[in-house]
């Protein structure tokens, strides 16, 4: 079956099943009844990454409330993909994007890690989950990520699980090519670590370096901003050991 991007989705907390009557919140309300001029009985494609998707229906519509009506599953859930998203914290805007191509690109978890070079260890987490969201109604997502409160890259490196490959982005790197140092690991549990743009200190590399499940990873001869660097990153870990593969 062909699926149709055009077709307008919501992110519901309720369960889905057939004949379940979901009351739309007051965003998702006027988003529905002002924003796209929807009427009773206009359909939409409904998920909460659990229940897989469903086409529904807007049952009742008043002025400023709706209730949606779940009628048939057109797709199966699917899991989220093993790949951790760990990332030192941009300053909102450039935190929104992030977050949102992130969730495009198939992160399966999203991890702010506080470093010494972080610009802001102030993290809206709420804000967070609501641009991951937001990026998989538009994008044809159905399970939307999690999002872990910030913790200090010591504290994730003294606690993480060894079987668990952790790629982190280093200007250090002593292999240029990331095609050759990609095409080496075997696909499993991933993580991919982007740090500050101000880079990571010299006792983080030095601790990220130490450990066995580590793996530097160069992005090229150019210095990429935070988000331009998630993308490129990202992209490069699914074409080799992701779902793009």
């Amino acid at each position: 079956m062909t699926y149709d991007f055009r077709a307008k989705r919501l992110f519901v907390e309720a369960d889905l099943a057939a004949g379940a009557e979901i009351a739309a919140n007051r965003d998702q309300a006027n988003y529905l009844l002002n924003v796209l001029r929807l009427k009773a009985g206009a359909a939409i494609l409904l998920f909460n990454g659990r229940d897989g998707e469903w086409r529904a229906s807007i049952a009742n519509a008043g002025k400023k409330r709706c209730v949606l009506r779940a009628e048939e599953q057109v797709r199966g859930q699917t899991p989220l993909n093993d790949l951790h998203y760990l990332f030192a914290p941009l300053k909102h805007a450039r935190l929104d994007y992030m977050v949102q191509k992130a969730v495009e690109m198939g992160v399966g978890r999203l991890s702010p890690v506080i470093t010494a070079f972080t610009q802001t260890s102030r993290v809206n987490t709420k804000r967070m989950r609501a641009n991951a969201i937001e990026a998989a109604e538009q994008c044809g997502v159905l399970a939307t990520p999690p999002v872990d409160t910030p913790r200090r890259l010591a504290e994730v490196l003294a606690n993480w699980d060894a079987n668990r490959r952790l790629i982190f982005c280093d200007e250090a790197a002593p292999t240029a090519s990331p095609a050759e140092i990609l095409g080496q690991l075997p696909r499993g549990p991933a993580a991919l670590l982007i740090g500050p743009e101000g880079g990571f200190s010299d006792d983080e590399r030095d601790d990220l370096l130490a450990r066995p499940s580590v793996t530097a990873l160069s992005l090229g001869p150019r210095i990429l901003r935070a988000d331009t660097a998630a993308i490129a990153a990202l992209a490069l870990v699914q074409s080799f050991i992701g779902d793009w593969r």
